[in-house]
């Protein structure tokens, strides 16, 4: 059986063991991005190697991007078969925070046309929880061959958002918190606010409240209300760097509604040029 969403703490321990499965903690904090790898050191699920948000789930940045670009396709295939997946891995990924930074690494893998990866519900929180057993020090894979090509049309550029503000049939979901949504709050980018015309669908709100993902059917209610109809194709999901809106698309997968775009630069790519809108006041849908 392949994971492609989500699967549950107890699922994952029975499979602790299972050959060419590769565990992946993904734990990070964008305020002290060496909060991760140190707690990873302390203490980790057996077996789990760490894929660092910074430097193997994204690029490099510069004046034009956000703070988490997408990963140059070759550095990005290189950091994966050096964890050890290749072609036939089932991986699982985790974090601390509900999957809102491992759905980052569930949606590269797709980008390249990978299935065969799901989030640990609950994450390495429920883990703990659970009183399931952990390491500490590095775990070390056997090096793989991961090969695979970017979806280069399951991306919107900044571009295209400044060609579609406005058009009918265009929308775009905001999955950050409601107050930095509404500009109210902002304590990681230099502009607060949201793109005009985007309506906010925070990602917590996947959840319930132990941390654990929603019911299939109640995901879909909330977002088939949210989109109303419109092509997927049409929709895209953004949030400050193209990290936790991955939490969205993870969210909509596991509705089995069709996959919107990434808008990957997201709002701190969008606040690199002075001149772009900004909208600092909530809009209703």
């Amino acid at each position: 059986m392949a994971y492609e969403t989500i699967l549950s703490c107890a699922d994952l321990f029975t499979n602790l063991n299972t050959k060419d499965w590769v565990i992946m903690d993904c734990r990070f904090d964008l305020m002290h991005p060496e909060w991760g790898e140190e707690n990873y050191l302390e203490m980790h699920i057996p077996g789990a190697v760490y894929a660092n948000v910074d430097s193997d789930l994204s690029g490099a940045k510069s004046p034009l991007t956000g703070r988490h670009p997408l990963p140059d396709p070759q550095d990005f295939l290189k950091s994966m078969s050096r964890l050890g997946i290749d072609n036939n891995t089932q991986v699982i990924a985790y974090d601390s925070t509900a999957g809102s930074f491992a759905a980052r690494l569930w949606f590269l893998l797709r980008f390249y046309g990978y299935t065969k990866v799901a989030v640990l519900d609950g994450g390495f929180s429920e883990w703990m929880k659970q009183k399931l057993p952990y390491e500490s020090g590095i775990h070390q894979n056997k090096p793989g061959h991961f090969t695979g090509t970017p979806r280069t049309d399951w991306i919107v550029t900044t571009a295209d958002v400044e060609n579609n503000l406005g058009k009918p049939g265009w929308l775009l979901v905001d999955a950050r918190a409601p107050e930095r949504f509404a500009g109210k709050q902002e304590t990681i980018d230099s502009v607060a606010g949201h793109i005009p015309g985007a309506v906010d669908h925070f990602y917590g709100l996947n959840l319930d409240p132990n941390g654990l993902f929603l019911p299939a059917e109640t995901l879909k209610n909330q977002y088939s209300a949210l989109i109303k109809g419109f092509n997927p194709e049409n929709t895209a999901v953004y949030c400050g760097s193209g990290v936790t809106s991955c939490h969205n698309l993870l969210a909509m997968a596991i509705a089995g509604l069709p996959q919107p775009r990434l808008y990957a630069g997201s709002w701190s790519e969008w606040i690199r040029n002075p001149q772009h809108s900004v909208i600092q006041k909530e809009t209703s849908w």
